[in-house]
């Protein structure tokens, strides 16, 4: 079979490629892991392992860089939330295991702060746990927390993110009243991985900690369970690795992960942890600016770089006047219609959002050309 023999995999199978100026989305593959990373990853398919004691390792190296107690790769944030989920329900009983997602008689209730509901909260209930709501839409206090922990509480969940207001009890507020009544808490700091010391301190944070490890670099299929031994201990008793070595039936036997997946993230925390983040900021500003020029003199068009609480500290706007008789919507469909695809963000009628951290080299030439054919045509 030769048809995939000299590159243009994606041009040969009819995909599309996209030039992505909206950041680490999963609906996009999630990341491009640098080529240290990259390089790590092709040595470590080329020899077996037992990945048991792969797993144990680069958790052993995680946990140290995080200065945690324990860690482990997952498939994924989302993998990390259910199966840390399921170590508060399971625990190791081995035949708690293998009824998940069935909890009948098992703690399964996952408390959540009611102005906290998102998106992904739904991971929490995946083997078998159920939300239940504190609060309302107002806020909710630490006595309301600490009242709504009864006989059937597995787990306080908390969905990490910088600004919240006073409205919502903190993190430490959170696991102070947990712990006061021995529960554990779960903690959702899927991008919460800059600044440094802010990583540190939000793996150090709660019980169980999750991110995505798609956002400092590694494949986009991982993630991390951080926290305390014992809990940890319990995530590795749900996963894939202990459904076949420890006949527990584990219900997350698929959320397997490759060799080489697991060896990315270990090179990738430790790139993450070694670079030059002025510089890599810098960059990012570099290929807004190269935005901002080409953009220049288009008539009914302004632009501007905004601070975010994000990784990648700020955005660039492309502020469309409605004179220009087009909505920031139909200038998307147009980028997207294109080819190559280009894919961007969009806030109200006005307003494309373009996130430059995820670029190649070069593509931000592209954009500022197809941005001004959209616009001034």
């Amino acid at each position: 079979m030769t048809l995939f023999k000299g590159g243009r995999v994606y041009e040969k199978l009819g995909v599309r490629h996209v030039i992505n100026a909206n950041g680490n989305q999963t609906v996009l593959g999630g990341s491009t892991p640098p080529p240290q990373v990259q390089e790590a990853m092709d040595e470590a398919s080329l020899h077996w392992v037992e990945m048991k004691e792969l797993l144990e390792k680069t958790g052993e190296y995680i946990s140290g860089v995080l200065g945690t107690e324990a860690a482990i790769v997952t498939s994924g944030c989302a993998a990390a939330l259910t199966l840390s989920t399921a170590a508060c329900i399971a625990g190791n009983d081995p035949d708690n295991i293998g009824r998940l997602p069935d909890t009948t008689g098992m703690k399964n209730e996952v408390l959540i702060q009611k102005k906290q509901r998102y998106r992904f909260d739904r991971c929490f209930t995946l083997a078998g746990g159920r939300l239940v709501e504190v609060g309302d839409e107002s806020g909710c206090s630490s006595e309301q927390l600490a009242e709504a922990i009864g006989p059937k509480t597995a787990a306080i969940a908390y969905f990490l993110q910088p600004g919240s207001d006073s409205s919502v009890v903190s993190l430490e507020e959170t696991v102070k009243v947990a712990h006061s009544l021995d529960v554990p808490v779960i903690a959702d700091a899927a991008s919460q991985i800059y600044p440094l010391e802010y990583f540190r301190n939000s793996a150090q944070g709660a019980d169980l900690v999750c991110f995505g490890a798609k956002y400092f670099g590694a494949p986009h299929s991982s993630g991390i369970v951080c926290g305390k031994k014992d809990l940890v201990d319990a995530v590795v008793a749900q996963g894939f690795i202990a459904y076949q070595n420890e006949g527990r039936r584990a219900w997350g036997r698929p959320m397997k992960l490759d060799r080489q997946e697991i060896v990315g993230v270990a090179v990738a925390l430790d790139l993450w942890f070694s670079m030059n983040h002025e510089d890599r900021i810098l960059d990012y500003h570099r290929r807004m600016s190269d935005i901002q020029r080409g953009l220049a003199g288009v008539p009914n068009v302004s632009t501007k770089v905004v601070q975010n609480q994000r990784f990648y500290e700020s955005s660039l706007l492309v502020v469309i006047d409605p004179k220009a008789g087009k909505t920031a919507q139909q200038v998307a469909d147009e980028l997207d219609a294109g080819s190559p695809r280009v894919w961007v963000g969009v806030q109200g009628d006005d307003t494309i959002i373009i996130n430059a951290h995820v670029f190649n080299e070069g593509d931000q030439r592209i954009i500022a050309e197809r941005l001004r054919d959209a616009l001034a045509g």
